[in-house]
């Protein structure tokens, strides 16, 4: 195999592979692969091998056709190893080696879906309409820009060439520490960026922007609507004063509602359709959980719902 890979025309060329690169012991261990494969696997999307695997051995050096040493993996891997387990290791383990052009490619479609996921989540909240990609990506261009510029100021104060705002300055500039935006990745999922990106959004507001609202039907049995809530609590509001929490099981749920679209009674069931924040999901569902004991549930009827432009 090693020879038919040192002939020209058959030899792997970096361009037209991606290579998995796994450190065990003091050697280094390879497997070529077919470009985007490797991560199709490891998402569970491809499940051939065949489909993965451009040569099915392990290497020293894909580059030069040098395959690894039978005595290599077993001091490696262990004695009795099959090479096809090597080769799982190496390919659910090791380091995905990518060229700068493909790297470049990648962190593209990276950046692509974030902008997309957050365009599709967040709304300007006096309007709730979506923002177009372009201003998400301009917002989101401001935080990472700003971002490393404070880091540039803090470096440069740390060593002494800056000078640390005093005074009126100091308390005119606060720093936030969380929600820090500093750009897309590549190592981590796009889903858990966007994440990131909207806490960073809503945190520092370059542009007004609020969580687009989820879209639920709340059904329960009217038999428990009037119950109080078990050990009822107060709440302080903005003012100062003391306000009595919601007292029964229908004033708790309406509670978690921002906006009621339809409010009925059918027969033994009380059905009200609203909107409420993606935060307060979870909490709502476990109220029902706890206080009707299977006699409520909640149905997703939007994700995120938002007004386009027609």
């Amino acid at each position: 195999m090693s020879r038919q890979i040192n002939q020209p025309s058959n030899q792997i060329k970096l361009t037209n592979v991606s290579l998995v690169r796994l450190k065990k012991g003091k050697k280094r261990f390879e497997i070529a692969c077919y470009k985007n494969k490797v991560l199709e696997w490891r998402q569970g999307i491809e499940t051939d091998l065949d489909e993965v695997l451009q040569i099915p051995n392990v290497f020293l050096n894909v580059s030069k056709g040098q395959t690894a040493p039978k005595e290599d993996l077993a001091k490696a891997f262990g004695k009795d190893k099959p090479v096809d387990d090597i080769i799982l290791e190496i390919l659910n383990k090791g380091e995905l080696q990518v060229g700068e052009k493909e790297r470049a490619a990648q962190l593209d479609r990276v950046h692509t879906e974030v902008i997309s996921i957050v365009a599709s989540k967040l709304v300007d909240p006096r309007t709730k309409r979506v923002y177009t990609t372009g201003m998400i990506d301009k917002a989101l261009d401001m935080l990472s820009s700003q971002a490393h510029q404070g880091a540039g100021d803090k470096s440069a104060t740390a060593s002494g060439t800056g000078t640390p705002a005093t005074g009126e300055d100091a308390e005119a500039k606060p720093r936030a520490k969380e929600h820090v935006w500093t750009g897309v990745v590549t190592t981590k999922s796009a889903k858990s960026q966007a994440l990131e990106a909207m806490k960073a959004l809503i945190a520092n507001q370059p542009i007004p922007v609020s969580r687009a609202r989820m879209r639920l039907r709340i059904t329960c049995s009217t038999t428990v609507l009037q119950q109080a809530i078990k050990a009822p609590k107060t709440t302080e509001a903005a003012d100062g004063e003391q306000k009595a929490a919601p007292g029964t099981v229908k004033d708790k749920i309406l509670g978690y509602v921002e906006q009621v679209e339809s409010q009925d009674v059918m027969g033994s069931e009380w059905e009200v359709v609203g909107f409420v924040e993606p935060g307060a999901f979870k909490a709502l569902s476990d109220f029902l959980g706890s206080e009707t004991r299977g006699q409520g549930r909640v149905e997703v009827l939007d994700m995120a719902v938002t007004h386009e432009d027609d």
